[in-house]
């Protein structure tokens, strides 16, 4: 008889647990984004990474979601966004930023999975992973490469335009490493072309007109922006159209501003990083570690020309140059 009774309750066990089981429902990964930038222009890179990631399986509100947080260009609101991504317990988090943005988010989480997006210097050098190969912690993703192409941008910047000889360089002190950048880098590569750098600080919206204005007093041939800051991004359209009120041949680091009225820009093939951003995000939502995850450098690289701007001001782009672009504005 106690058998029985064993047996009834096996059953009545089974019986009342199994429907509970079938019921979990299956927990869908969120991914959390963190920009620098606001909703507009932010959404040109969050649409592509999203795109790419549906080529992988992944649609957003089926078996992905997303949770946006945007800085809207103030890096003293990088803290706060990456904790409330942190409190949300997301699964991932996308840094669509450079340096600053990501150690913000390292310094909340040494634990949740953090993707480069392509921002930014050396992530070796700057200390957001070990090395390239083994990251070693819990971020991984995408190098630019910006700081490290520094040569190669005025390198072409010569070739395109040979009579530029003195280059100021705009920058913003505020970002982290610029000024190591601009006064102990740059230079190198600018003394092998025979170029002379004149550096202009920038740091606030109203300091463009009197940078700009020192330009005029320097008497510069081409005008160089390397990696950009918050306070650069915002105002794109402005360096652009000083730059062309100046009749300045201008190099950049994006393409944005280039379409915006700049001569030209060359640097990594941003449609390619971010089909790897979602690479990235797919093998972690697998079950792969990010420090087993080696950082990559990109393959590819857009050099953009606007031949507009070069006749407004009176520029004629070598044809082997022309030759070389992968985009020409006319």
């Amino acid at each position: 008889m106690s058998r029985k009774i064993c047996v009834w309750l096996l059953a009545a066990i089974l019986l009342t647990t199994a429907p509970v089981a079938a019921q979990q429902p299956h927990k869908v990964p969120l991914i959390g984004y963190l920009s620098p930038f606001d909703l507009s222009r932010e959404s040109a890179r969050s649409e592509a990474i999203r795109l790419a990631l549906r080529e992988r399986g992944y649609i957003e509100g089926q078996n992905i979601l997303t949770e946006y947080r945007y800085a809207e260009g103030k890096l003293d609101q990088a803290p706060e966004r990456a904790a409330e991504l942190v409190r949300l317990k997301v699964d991932i988090i996308v840094v669509a930023g450079g340096e600053p943005w990501i150690r913000a988010v390292m310094n909340i989480t040494k634990t949740i999975p953090t993707v480069m997006t392509g921002g930014g210097s050396d992530p070796v050098e700057a200390g957001l992973v070990e090395s390239l190969s083994r990251p070693g912690g819990n971020v991984t993703g995408i190098t630019s490469l910006s700081r490290e192409l520094g040569g190669k941008r005025l390198e072409l910047f010569k070739e395109a335009v040979p009579k530029v000889g003195r280059v100021a360089v705009l920058y913003d002190p505020a970002l982290p490493g610029s000024e190591i950048d601009v006064k102990e880098v740059l230079p190198v590569a600018a003394r092998a072309l025979r170029l002379t750098l004149q550096p202009q600080e920038v740091g606030a919206a109203d300091d463009f007109d009197r940078a700009f204005a020192a330009m005029g007093k320097q008497r510069p041939d081409g005008l160089y922006v390397p990696v950009g800051s918050p306070l650069m991004n915002a105002n794109q359209k402005r360096i652009a159209g000083l730059a062309l009120k100046s009749r300045l041949p201008s190099m950049y680091i994006r393409w944005e501003i280039v379409d915006a009225g700049g001569l030209m820009s060359y640097g990594a093939d941003l449609g390619d990083s971010y089909k790897r951003v979602a690479y990235y995000v797919d093998r972690i939502l697998k079950g792969t570690k990010p420090a087993e995850l080696p950082v990559e450098q990109p393959m590819k690289f857009e050099f953009v020309i606007n031949l507009k701007t070069a006749k407004q001001i009176g520029v004629t782009v070598a044809p082997e140059v022309l030759a070389r672009a992968t985009r020409i504005i006319k």
